[in-house]
């Protein structure tokens, strides 16, 4: 078995590390913009007379950074050729994503809102794989060029991982000679609504409550009568881009589903995969960053006149923390591997509980990291001249939301005990 990255791989995190260094971070440096990621950098980023919102001066920066990251052909490394990508493999995006996220706080990877230099396309997958010709012609060209922005609506105020019971229903009405479908509802969660232009709104138009099919996923415009921002919510990490949205009498054309109307939910399922070894990667380089730091910090501090790295009581919850990053790295890239050799299809029948288990763990192991972290540097470490609360409280909301932590565990005790997969699903994945 060969553990080494491809070099391929290797070097283009060089290649990415020049890109920072001659075009993010002078921009980065640039009339201020420091104060977005410096102990300054909640009260930079939100605007708390407007809802809690993002400041337009910081989303405008993040917009800056990806279009220079489009340009030098960095942003679409995850796409088909197609579409101006480079074929990136899941491997490649998790090696990736652990390098930038280990480099601390910085506009080159800003995961509070999912930007980086190297982005994340999930929409762009589901209209090439699910979409009408017509639809690939205007959401998947709208999506790159940024006129296109799609929000997506599953979690309900009542229903959240429980989604084959939620309330927003969906029944057939014609309009003016067009066939469509009349939504009523409420979505929770639904985040970035405040600049989108369309909406996946997943709604029940068939079956009873509990079905998995019978769910369909509507393209619904924002703009649309009857569509209503009730309120933001605001969270742990300001600021907020997550909405309460209620959907009244809103009427889509049954043109505007996207792929099959009974299975929308496996559209729900279908990047979960991806964007969860992602997400996995960037949790783990976040950790290794709290774990480099404090292991630095501790060889120059020097309370009583000796170093406090010669304590055991630092070394050791340390080298625990350091072990478990091995372990996690080591199977983040051998699932990325195996994803990378398997149809999507059987990414979801085989690896579904590898990869549930890459997510919670690294989840959980960040939150960790942060927390020893703060305690390890002392008082600086609580205060917001380090990063280490920004890491927490960003990235402990990942042990909720695309999936809990405990459904990942459900997940992983239904391919353990063979309620899901079973013995041959076991077998092909260690193929």
């Amino acid at each position: 078995m060969d553990f080494t990255i491809p070099k391929e791989i290797e070097s283009y995190l060089a290649e990415l590390d020049d890109f920072i260094e001659k075009v993010i971070k002078p921009i980065e440096n640039r009339d201020d913009n420091i104060r977005f990621f410096d102990h300054r950098r909640e009260h930079a980023r939100t605007d708390w007379d407007n809802q809690g919102l993002p400041r337009h001066e910081w989303e405008e920066l993040l917009g800056e950074m990806r279009r220079a990251a489009d340009k030098a052909g960095h942003l679409r490394y995850a796409l088909p050729k197609e579409y101006g990508g480079k074929d990136g493999t899941n491997l490649g995006m998790a090696v990736i994503r652990e390098h930038l996220a280990a480099k601390g706080l910085g506009l080159q990877n800003d995961l509070q809102n999912e930007s980086s230099i190297v982005g994340n396309f999930p929409t762009v997958f589901m209209f090439r794989d699910f979409g009408t010709e017509a639809q690939k012609e205007k959401f998947i060209r709208g999506s790159l060029d940024g006129s296109v922005r799609i929000a997506f609506g599953l979690t309900e105020p009542d229903h959240g991982s429980d989604a084959t019971w939620m309330e927003t229903h969906a029944r057939r009405e014609t309009r003016d000679g067009v066939a469509g479908y009349v939504i009523n509802g409420q979505k929770m969660w639904n985040t970035g609504m405040h600049v989108a232009t369309h909406d996946f709104v997943f709604a029940r138009s068939s079956g009873k409550d509990g079905d998995a099919m019978g769910i369909s996923c509507f393209i619904v415009p924002c703009d649309a009568p009857g569509v209503k921002i009730e309120e933001y919510l605001w969270t742990f990490n300001m600021p907020t881009d997550h909405p309460r949205v209620s959907f009244t009498n809103v009427f889509v054309p049954e043109t505007e589903i996207l792929g099959d109307p009974d299975r929308g939910l496996e559209l729900a399922q279908h990047f979960v995969h991806e964007n969860r070894i992602r997400q996995a990667a960037s949790s783990l380089g976040a950790a290794q960053f709290c774990i480099n730091e404090s292991v630095a910090y501790a060889k120059m501090r020097k309370p009583f006149g000796k170093a406090l790295a010669v304590n055991q009581a630092i070394q050791f919850p340390l080298v625990e923390a350091h072990t478990e990053c091995e372990m996690i790295r080591s199977l983040i890239h051998k699932t990325a591997w195996q994803m990378d050799q398997m149809s999507k299809p059987d990414v979801a029948k085989y690896l579904s509980d590898k990869v549930s288990m890459c997510n919670y763990r690294a989840n959980r192991l960040v939150c960790e990291a942060a927390d020893l972290a703060m305690q390890v540097h002392g008082g600086i470490g609580y205060s917001r001249h380090k990063p280490f609360e920004h890491i927490y409280r960003h990235h402990r909301r990942y042990r909720i939301t695309e999936g809990a932590e405990e459904i990942q565990i459900r997940k992983v005790g239904g391919h353990l005990f063979g309620m899901i997969g079973g013995s041959a699903a076991r077998k092909k994945a260690a193929e």
